[in-house]
């Protein structure tokens, strides 16, 4: 198993075949995307994650990775394709059936397949075995077929493809130890084998519970500021509790995992995903709390200039997938405000979205209040003084609970933080 290919070259793929890469393997990272392929060739890279760039051209230039849009004959595929949601809300398998059906062309006896993309349960043994089986091969005795998903957090995914724990699940038991074997290559944390079926559902619990337990914390400040208690300090105490670890509310769950991975569950038993269900029905909910809040602050919408600042999912990063803050900017100019965001980590002529603005101080010129969406390390710093200089109307919201109240409040701006309704 000395030549892999790697495809689909996002968030996952690409740093996952320039690890093998670094590690000796022979790699061909395989994408769709012409424009990636041509980046990734000329020496650019089309992530921002620490790390990254650095260790994709070492790897190129290394000659052990190279980059293509053709698949050709190797000993390993990993299938690191996006997994999209549709519209109403069904898992979208169009990737992993292309690169299904793209690997049985080129399937040859003794060659290991890894499903990383995640998937709803029983994806691997009822819809990627069979494809790989059309190439005239039998899954578990010709080829080894593996699912094993991603476990990693965008902003540390070089450290945590490393030692964060993996789990392995084989269609049988020879598969399932191949796939150990394989990535202990570079895997420094325990690896768990287990049947295929068991490892989907184990990355779906993984996410699931994240976004529970973020559901929880919606709904607390939303009762909050119905019953005019500070969520914040209530959450703080509450932790206090031995056996109680309550997370922090926000304007939604972003990402492609912990907003995304929870609707399989549904998809596939709706019936009894019933806590499931409603825990993604608040987070998704959530964004329209936002605008609500806005509008019970600043009355009627249409027409007010708004700023915001942030537009990714969560702080620090560059990544906007189904991202809240999105959300609650196309509600905002759904009802007629004219809104623009700044975000430090998403430059307007990369982000494809035309209502982003150059600096904080170009957003909030003429603004009739300011939303702060995401909590990125450098909204910290800001100067309200300066900012409350060039706005209309002085008036934040912050739904991080992450400005200096007092500060911002002798600068002479009126303030709501989601979730405290002793402040309205």
């Amino acid at each position: 198993m000395r030549r892999i290919a790697v495809l689909g070259l996002g968030y996952i793929g690409l740093p996952t075949a320039s690890m093998f890469a670094t590690h000796g393997y022979q790699v061909l990272g395989v994408d769709t995307n012409k424009t990636v392929i041509e980046l990734l060739n000329s020496g650019g890279i089309h992530i921002e994650e620490p790390g990254l760039k650095t260790v994709v051209q070492a790897a190129i230039n290394s000659g052990n990775l190279s980059i293509s849009s053709r698949l050709e004959p190797c000993d390993v595929f990993i299938i690191a394709v996006p997994t999209p949601i549709t519209a109403d809300k069904k898992a979208d398998l169009g990737y992993v059936i292309s690169a299904a059906e793209t690997i049985a062309e080129v399937l040859k006896k003794g060659d290991l397949v890894v499903l990383e993309a995640t998937s709803p349960p029983r994806t691997t043994v009822d819809v990627v075995l069979p494809i790989l089986e059309r190439s005239g091969l039998q899954g578990g005795e010709d080829f080894l077929l593996v699912y094993s998903p991603e476990r990693v957090l965008p902003g540390k995914i070089l450290h945590e493809l490393v030692h964060n724990s993996r789990v392995i699940g084989g269609i049988n038991r020879e598969s399932g130890e191949a796939g150990k074997h394989f990535y202990e290559t570079f895997v420094e944390g325990e690896i768990r084998v287990t049947d295929a079926t068991t490892a989907e559902m184990i990355k779906l619990m993984e996410n699931t519970y994240r976004d529970v337990n973020i559901a929880v914390a919606n709904e607390f400040s939303r009762l909050a500021d119905q019953f005019g208690v500070n969520v914040w300090q209530a959450i703080e105490i509450a932790n206090l509790h031995p056996r109680v670890t309550i997370l922090n509310p926000g304007p939604g769950v972003g990402g492609h995992c912990i907003s995304v991975d929870p609707w399989f569950f549904v998809e596939k038993a709706p019936d009894t995903a019933r806590l499931i269900r409603q825990a993604r029905e608040v987070n998704d909910t959530q964004p329209a709390y936002v605008v609500e809040l806005l509008g019970n602050q600043l009355g009627k919408l249409k027409g007010k200039k708004l700023a915001a600042l942030g537009i990714t999912y969560k702080p620090d990063v560059d990544d906007i997938r189904e991202s809240p803050a999105v959300a609650v900017v196309k509600k905002l100019l759904a009802l007629g405000a004219e809104v623009k965001v700044f975000d430090p980590y998403v430059p307007p002529g990369d982000s494809g979205l035309d209502f982003m603005g150059e600096s904080t101080q170009a957003v909030c010129e003429d603004a009739s209040g300011l939303v702060l969406l995401v909590n990125h390390k450098e909204f910290r710093e800001l100067d309200p003084s300066l900012i409350g200089e060039s706005m209309e109307n002085r008036y934040l919201l912050d739904t991080r609970n992450m400005i200096d109240r007092v500060r911002w409040e002798q600068a002479g701006f009126t303030v709501n933080i989601l979730g405290d309704g002793q402040r309205e």
